[in-house]
């Protein structure tokens, strides 16, 4: 590039000496002077090059040109790009922004709506609580009993606000009219206002609610209220012995009288499935507490009755329950134990029901009645009670299983004392050894040499395998003609084995 610049500058100043004389010529060549020093200073960035055969333009390669217009390019794509991404993100932010101003405003609309909503519904009981305040027009107050008992009906909320506004009050004082439909309507809204709310329940009975509907049970003619009145009290009295406090007031109404009564004329008359087993389980919450056992038991009749209705089975389930509260007082064992066939009849349950809710509440009763009284034990082996126990101890439910083992073990250590009493006088555990029959394949019945089991089995055990052999028969009867299986059937090894298991050590307690 020097040598190409030096070159011009020669080339220059021949073409003035060879051209120019004078001083016009001596301004030119001082304004190329200055060019040239200026093109030497800048490297040559403003002198444009012209063209010529003795001093080539230098070209830019082409590739260098396509890199740095891709360069461009993409460049240009990046920040395309890149602004495309800032506008969809701003798009979308903005979106977002109208959205929460939507959802904000819906839900201000929302929540307005739900409290205009809730004040309506406040206005609308406050005039229910008013109709039924009001005291004058009869139809008034039967209409506010009714809007109570529909508006209490799924809303637990209403229970309370309408208690808060003062309408039990005013619905209890309505038994006192002389309308059966004003009495009934009353009834059904104090029922509505206390399920699920014990405050409720409560304020009912302070109100003196029981003894007004003890009142209307008191028939003039044959002693016994209409049926359909009947029906909403016993579903009062349900609903209100579910809470502790009131179990004791109501024990000691007369409404335990009431239910049995009701319970009793079911025999007699055609009386509603549902109002039966409202009484059983209104009975059921009063008898558990032990101080109103002593008023059921003083009925007559009602526990044989009890025992005569086991038979029903869709309400031997809480008849039941009842015995199982009753068993739990001295009282109520005595009441038990003298029912003629009692023993007998929990047997046949045990035997006969598939139920697995009867048959623990059977084992129970029978366990409790084992565990405190002798000549009970007594009673319950001569009705059979072995064979089914130890059934039960091999198909009942666990619950079922365990008690049945108790009770089985209860009438081991009776039949042990027996046996000792009977062949050991003062001897020793050799002559108990030769009355325990041995079991199926345990021991060579014609073998004198007793196992080492034997040897260390203490009299108690070995009568109580004795006990087992004899039963193992009947049971296995019993077995085969509930699954109606030919008389001829052979049991098969694994029920040998099964049964065997359960009784060749000592019974699962």
């Amino acid at each position: 590039m020097g040598k190409f610049q030096h070159n011009n500058l020669g080339s220059v100043v021949l073409h003035h000496h060879a051209t120019t004389t004078g001083t016009g010529n001596f301004s030119l060549w001082t304004s190329c002077r200055r060019k040239i020093i200026d093109t030497m200073r800048c490297g040559g960035g403003g002198y444009r090059h012209r063209e010529s055969v003795t001093s080539p333009a230098v070209e830019i390669p082409k590739e260098k040109e396509e890199v740095k217009r891709s360069e461009c390019r993409s460049d240009a794509i990046q920040n395309q790009i890149n602004n495309g991404k800032v506008k969809k993100k701003s798009e979308k932010l903005s979106e977002l922004l109208r959205m929460s101003e939507t959802w904000s405003e819906e839900g201000e609309e929302k929540e307005e709506e739900v409290v205009k909503r809730k004040v309506e519904v406040l206005e609308e009981m406050k005039a229910v609580v008013k109709r039924l305040q009001c005291g004058g027009d009869a139809a008034e107050v039967l209409g506010g009993a009714k809007e109570v008992r529909r508006l209490a009906k799924e809303d637990l909320d209403a229970r309370t606000t309408l208690a808060l506004l003062g309408a039990i009050p005013p619905l209890v004082a309505m038994l006192d009219s002389g309308d059966l439909d004003s009495r009934i309507a009353a009834l059904y809204a104090l029922l509505n206002l206390g399920i699920g709310n014990d405050p409720n329940k409560a304020a009912i009975v302070k109100a003196g609610a029981v003894h007004k509907m003890l009142d209307l049970t008191e028939s003039p003619n044959d002693g016994f209220p209409d049926a359909d009145l009947s029906a909403a009290i016993v579903a009062n009295f349900l609903g209100l012995t579910a809470l502790d406090s009131n179990k004791t007031i109501i024990g000691s109404s007369g409404a335990i009288s009431f239910l049995i009564k009701i319970l009793k004329n079911s025999a007699k008359s055609n009386v509603d499935s549902q109002v039966i087993q409202d009484c059983l389980r209104a009975l059921y919450n009063l008898s558990i507490l032990p101080s109103n056992v002593s008023p059921m038991l003083e009925i007559d009749d009602f526990v044989p009755f009890l025992f005569t209705t086991l038979g029903d089975m869709e309400v031997s389930d809480r008849i039941l329950s009842i015995l199982s509260n009753l068993v739990s007082t001295p009282e109520g064992r005595k009441a038990v134990s003298i029912v003629q066939d009692s023993f007998q009849i929990l047997v046949d349950i045990l035997s006969w029901t598939d139920s697995p809710n009867c048959q623990e509440k059977a084992t129970y009763i029978l366990m409790v009645m084992a565990h405190r009284s002798y000549r009970d034990r007594q009673a319950m082996i001569e009705s059979g009670v072995t064979s089914s126990l130890l059934e039960l101890t091999l198909l009942g439910s666990t619950l079922a299983q365990k008690r049945a083992s108790r009770i089985l073990e209860i009438l081991r250590i009776d039949k042990g004392k027996q046996v000792s009493e009977t062949y050991g006088g003062g001897g020793g555990g050799g002559i108990g050894s030769n009355v325990s029959a041995p079991l199926c394949g345990s021991v060579d019945m014609g073998s004198t040499d007793p196992t080492e089991d034997d040897r260390m089995m203490s009299d108690e055990n070995k009568a109580v395998k004795h006990l087992v052999q004899q039963s193992l028969n009947s049971n296995m009867r019993r077995i085969v003609k509930r699954a109606n299986l030919p008389q001829d059937f052979v049991p098969s090894e694994r029920f040998k084995s099964l049964t065997s298991m359960s009784t060749s050590k000592s019974l699962p307690f």
